[in-house]
């Protein structure tokens, strides 16, 4: 049998150091940006039973779930998502609480990514979820909540605004089955035109389906929503356009300039957004940092019907680029190197303690000699060796 115990599974990999402290920044700019919004921080557990992530309810199939189970036989999984676990302690834990609720979280979700295609199974990922508040109040909130925490890590961020409504609109006027219905929109939501010709040319021609075609290319600026208008005649597609248009203007105003993209295509798990569903990109990252949108039937699954708002950054992603772009502190070097003689190795941790009242960094030796102590400190950079013993003196290393 192959021995797996030096490799890490796939999709994951270890972080090390300037990776560790990417991630640790991110998450702390986040969490700040969010706290500062009013919301208020919760964890939920890593390991859930499967039903609550059952695909009538999340929309994650089955086979992209890292499963398990419990020693009573019960099927378990390892969190895929963090909305759906938050859901459940609202709908338990917090049902009396008064409403709305300004949730966010910072915590790891592993989901199988077939082909991964550069995207890790695992990933640190911090957001917010604002329930029990509905319309347009609450969703410029959660948007701008959103564009506040991405412009403190990143200045060229751009946001998709769509609408699951108008897929919805247009594929219930489609003569396809359930099953078909989700391929179509998975070969919009990935833009690749082939499929989506080769499913559609099945159908008998009609407008619907023509705009269907044209779904994944309506993406820009507000001329997309007059175009849309323009070739499409249902009322409830046209009620979404017009709230998608309500949504821009605010957020032009906001100061968000050419930086709000609308994209009639953003129609990820489209089962389980209810209305605005929208994404942030970051240039050097070849997927979404962000990922969010309304969900109001959602918590209607644990008897607590609410309406719900809310997004997901991935920050693992986020500390890519922002490693990359070197806008990451540098963890700092130690000042000086503390080595204490023998029987002074107590003094010396002590006398590396007391240097922090002067903001002076200090690293306390493990070395048996003076000698390797020394070595270690021009190895490392550090300029100075501080020896304890019946006094203390200072030696230059050299660097």
């Amino acid at each position: 049998m192959k021995n797996y115990s030096k490799i890490t599974p796939e999709g994951t990999k270890d972080l090390l150091f300037e990776e560790c402290l990417a991630n640790r920044t991110v998450s702390a700019i986040l969490g700040t940006a969010f706290s500062d919004r009013g919301f208020h921080e919760v964890l939920t557990p890593g390991l859930e039973f499967y039903d609550l992530f059952s695909e009538d309810i999340s929309g994650i199939p089955m086979e992209y779930m890292f499963k398990m189970s419990d020693s009573k036989g019960r099927l378990m999984v390892v969190r895929p998502d963090s909305t759906l676990p938050i859901a459940r302690m609202v709908s338990t834990r917090l049902q009396n609480a008064e409403k709305p609720l300004r949730l966010y979280y910072n915590q790891r979700v592993y989901r199988y990514n077939p082909g991964l295609t550069g995207r890790s199974n695992e990933v640190m990922q911090a957001g917010v979820e604002l329930i029990g508040a509905g319309g347009l109040r609450a969703d410029l909130e959660v948007m701008t909540t959103a564009i506040d925490a991405l412009t403190r890590c990143v200045p060229d961020f751009r946001i998709e605004i769509g609408h699951a409504g108008f897929f919805r609109a247009l594929a219930d006027k489609l003569p396809v089955s359930p099953r078909k219905r989700e391929k179509i929109r998975f070969y919009i939501e990935s833009k690749n035109y082939s499929a989506l010709n080769s499913t559609l040319d099945k159908l008998e021609p009609s407008p619907y389906v023509d705009i269907m075609r044209k779904l994944p290319r309506l993406f820009g600026g507000i001329e997309v929503l007059d175009e849309a208008c323009r070739i499409c005649d249902d009322k409830a597609a046209l009620e979404t356009l017009e709230y998608i248009r309500e949504i821009y203007d605010r957020l032009s105003n906001y100061g968000l300039g050419e930086r709000l993209i609308i994209d009639l295509g953003l129609v990820q798990r489209n089962d389980y957004y209810s209305s605005l569903v929208f994404s942030g990109y970051v240039m050097g990252s070849g997927e979404p940092v962000l990922i969010g949108g309304r969900y109001d039937n959602l918590l209607d699954s644990f008897e607590a019907p609410a309406p719900a708002v809310g997004f997901g950054i991935n920050v693992d992603a986020l500390a890519r680029v922002m490693m990359k772009r070197g806008v990451i502190p540098e963890k700092r070097k130690p000042d000086i190197l503390v080595h204490g003689e023998e029987g002074y190795e107590t003094e010396a941790i002590k006398y590396t303690q007391s240097l922090m009242k002067s903001d002076i960094f200090g690293e306390n030796s493990v070395f048996d000699t003076e000698e390797k102590a020394l070595e270690y400190a021009r190895a490392r950079g550090i300029k100075k060796l501080a020896v304890v013993g019946s006094e203390i003196r200072t030696v230059d290393t050299g660097v």
